[in-house]
Formats: C-alpha cells, structure tokens, sequence
C-alpha cells in the first residue's frame, strides 16, 4: 500500500511556468549501494548484508540454551556469556537506528551507561548503595539528556519517532 508521501504528485515547472504532473519515482526493492540506509530509511550496518547480529544473536541462544545442560560452574558461564552477547546484537542494532535519525533509543542507550556504573560501584567499591543508586541515575539522566540531544540534531528536530 502506497504511503502518503507516495500519493503525493510531484509538480515540475517548464520554462513557460506551466505546472506539470509527474508521478513518483518507484522504489527499488534492492539494498542501495550507498551504506545511508535501506529503501525502507532504516540505516544500513557497516558490514553491508552480511547477517552479523542475527549470527551473534543466534549464538547467544545456543549458548542460553546449552548453558542449562551444562554442569556449574561452565553453565552459569554460558548463560552470561549468552546473554551479553544477545544484549550486545540489540545494543548495536539500536545505536545504529538512534545515531542515524531513523528511530529513538534515548532511554535504552542511557541505561546502557547508568546501570553498568551503578553494577560497578555496588560490586566492586564499598560505597554505600544509596550512593550507587545516586551515582546511576546522574549518569542515567545525564546520558539520556546528550542521547536525545543527538537525536534531535540527527532526525531534524524530532524528538522521537513512532513506528507507523
């Protein structure tokens, strides 16, 4: 079904200033050769076709998946192992899409940041965790508020996009 941009005619005007109609250029079903994005404006991945997330997000499955059939403590290892590597495959997919303007993963990205740091500092330090919880959600609110700056910047001035 044709979108609205689609229905739209475009109208060209010839040197005697006379208004012609022109219907739309059809998109191509192919991958452009430029690395900007699909035909569909979702950003292309630097490694062009190549199904490198879905790989790594199959991989992290098998390991999930085996990690439970597998004694401790090899099992708790391949389910961690399993797990970062399907966050990873969807952290990468949605900084692409939030960096090129295609669609905004403000919050996503700054949890990204903000729990890591608060992980950090409760495991690691003796801080105390209300300080922890403190010190995430600077970093949390601070991230975001750079995230949906760059968003802005990158979509021409939308702040977020909806799917539709």
């Amino acid at each position: 079904m044709p979108t609205k941009r689609q229905r739209r005619k475009r109208r060209r005007r010839h040197a005697t200033g006379e208004a012609s109609v022109q219907s739309p250029p059809a998109r191509s079903r192919v991958r452009r050769s430029t690395r900007s994005a699909d035909p569909t404006g979702r950003p292309l991945p630097p490694w062009g076709d190549f199904p490198l997330s879905e790989i790594v997000v199959f991989v992290g499955i098998l390991l999930l998946i085996a990690g439970f059939f597998v004694a401790p403590p090899q099992g708790f290892v391949m389910i961690a192992v399993g797990l970062v590597l399907g966050s990873l495959a969807g952290l990468e997919l949605s900084i692409r899409e939030h960096f090129a303007g295609y669609r905004s993963h403000t919050l996503l990205l700054a949890a990204a940041i903000g729990v890591p740091i608060f992980g950090v500092l409760f495991v690691v330090t003796d801080t105390p965790p209300l300080v922890c919880v403190a010190a995430g959600a600077v970093a949390f609110g601070g991230s975001a508020w750079l995230f949906a700056q760059t968003f802005q910047r990158r979509s021409g001035g939308a702040l977020f996009r909806l799917r539709g």
